[in-house]
């Protein structure tokens, strides 16, 4: 097994420079309609991202041991060669997708996922702004390893995936080549995701490549300029707070609920969804009220 890098650690030098290159493009071509930049929200941005590197070191543990255990008992094996990586990361950015949109229509999942939403501006700053509780995505990949995707070589795909989505974190490009728009993630894509008005909610969830979208129904080109954050934002840049709210929004609404069945829906369906008994099927303190993507009542 070849040894591939890590290409969030490689990047991180890149990562800082085009941040800083971003903010001072903001202070020299100001731009009235942009959410631009915030000292505190970039800060705690950056601390995230930052705090987010010392726990996906240690939910790495279980998840190559899960891994590690799958790939030994398949015969399958997948060699790595330059054709088959760019195999391996079509196929990764194909589970992503998956992962991605299951982190925004089931609660639990979103309680993980919602860090990186919860900014109400829209930067390259907002692209290292993780979560520390990434446990959640690692089922959603393990088809790879049963048909003999190295978990080495699996965990360089995603990085390149990651390492991807960061420059379409900005206002400051607009569209992009209609061939390009058409096949890849872009920022312009993107802005739709983290939006929090009705048309753009749960829209968007590709992370090279936007075809998932256009073949499985979610979506949405931009249109209105995107307002960002969560339908009901947290307003606060405690750590702590940003890395849990939901996560405490749950325990309290299990505290409240009146049967198993109410139980179950608050922690495995969507974030806004409300027991029918209550009459009150809108949101309450999740992303979205509503999408056509799922069918769901209330998800985001």
């Amino acid at each position: 097994m070849p040894n591939l890098p890590d290409a969030v650690v490689w990047s991180i030098p890149a990562f800082v420079l085009l941040t800083v290159v971003e903010m001072i493009s903001y202070r020299l071509h100001p731009d009235e309609d942009a959410a631009g930049y915030a000292a505190k929200d970039a800060a705690t941005s950056v601390s995230m991202g930052l705090g987010s590197l010392f726990f996906d070191a240690l939910w790495k543990i279980p998840i190559v041991v899960i891994y590690t255990a799958v790939h030994a008992a398949t015969p399958l094996r997948v060699p790595v060669l330059w054709w088959t990586v760019l195999l391996m990361l079509l196929a990764q950015d194909f589970f992503y997708y998956w992962s991605h949109r299951g982190h925004h229509v089931i609660r639990i999942l979103w309680a993980c996922h919602v860090v990186h939403h919860s900014s109400e501006r829209f930067n390259l700053s907002t692209a290292l702004r993780q979560p520390w509780t990434s446990l959640t995505s690692w089922p959603f990949y393990v088809p790879l390893i049963a048909v003999g995707v190295h978990p080495a070589a699996l965990a360089f795909c995603s990085s390149v995936n990651l390492v991807y989505q960061f420059w379409i974190h900005t206002e400051r490009i607009d569209r992009l080549p209609r061939w390009f728009e058409f096949v890849f993630n872009t920022p312009s894509h993107h802005r739709v995701h983290h939006a929090s008005q009705g048309g753009y909610l749960d829209r968007n969830f590709g992370g090279i490549l936007i075809v998932w979208d256009r073949l499985f129904g979610s979506f949405v080109p931009e249109a209105e300029r995107p307002v960002y954050g969560l339908t009901k934002n947290i307003g606060t840049h405690n750590l702590i707070k940003v890395a849990t709210h939901e996560y405490a929004a749950i325990a309290r609404d299990l505290k409240r609920a009146t049967g198993w069945g109410e139980r179950a829906g608050r922690v495995f369906r969507g974030p806004g969804w409300q027991p029918r008994a209550t009459g009150d099927e809108t949101a309450a303190g999740g992303p979205s009220a509503g999408t056509a993507a799922t069918g769901e009542a209330a998800v985001a």
